[in-house]
């Protein structure tokens, strides 16, 4: 099985021969310890950049269709994204979510770097949109510092919809650490929330994006959840 010190050593220089990266602020990101990289995502390839441009090994989720494909096709797949640090994750609400962090809080438990999206999914638009609380939630239930991080260019890269990716400068800029610890404990909604704004405005800060004001969710399906996105509520996913 390929090994994620093999894929940094092959992968990496291959990557940065071909998209010849900005990389800003690799010293923002601590050498040991646990630490969160918070990033916006305009790519399928934002995770892949990141873990190979970081001055260290990252882990961050991946979808598990991933990891079970068979054949020649699957096996490639499984040990490209299990070479670069993806750890297998059902994705969905609910108990899904909660799963998808308590994996990420089980790496930086182990002292380790884990890389997280705010916004949930990909910005189709070019806009930032407003983050979800899971990243406090693992700062604060951690004691992890978080590194805000900003990509451009990933979406020339590779575009959504296309398979085959372009040859596009990507510029990816780390920030400073942010101790959140003083918004205040885990268990309350108002701390996890003003502690998220706060790691969204400094992604801002980098990315210059414009900023969106709502979450990136896929439309409402069910009148249910039509109510539901009405009604204050609080997105940790």
């Amino acid at each position: 099985m390929i090994t994620t010190s093999l894929s940094r050593a092959f992968i990496a220089p291959l990557a940065r021969g071909l998209w010849r990266p900005e990389v800003v602020g690799r010293r923002n990101v601590p050498k040991r310890g646990p630490v969160i990289l918070a990033s916006n995502h305009r790519s399928f390839i934002d995770s892949p950049a990141i873990t190979l441009v970081a001055p260290r090994q990252v882990s961050f989720l991946a979808k598990s269709d991933y990891f079970t494909g068979t054949g020649v096709k699957g096996a490639i797949s499984r040990g490209f994204f299990t070479g670069i640090g993806a750890i297998a994750v059902e994705r969905g609400a609910g108990a899904a979510a909660q799963q998808a962090l308590d994996l990420g809080l089980e790496r930086l438990q182990a002292g380790g770097a884990f890389a997280i999206y705010p916004e949930g999914t990909r910005s189709l638009d070019g806009r930032l949109y407003r983050g979800k609380t899971g990243v406090a939630w693992l700062a604060m239930t951690s004691g992890a510092p978080v590194v805000p991080v900003a990509i451009t260019g990933s979406e020339d890269v590779q575009p959504v919809g296309s398979r085959v990716p372009k040859l596009a400068r990507v510029r990816i800029e780390f920030g400073a650490p942010m101790d959140l610890s003083s918004f205040g404990d885990a268990s309350s909604g108002r701390a996890r929330r003003h502690a998220t704004d706060a790691v969204m405005t400094a992604i801002q800060a980098l990315s210059g994006q414009e900023l969106a004001g709502t979450y990136n969710n896929p439309p409402a399906t069910s009148l249910v959840e039509r109510v539901k996105r009405l009604l204050p509520h609080e997105e940790r996913g």
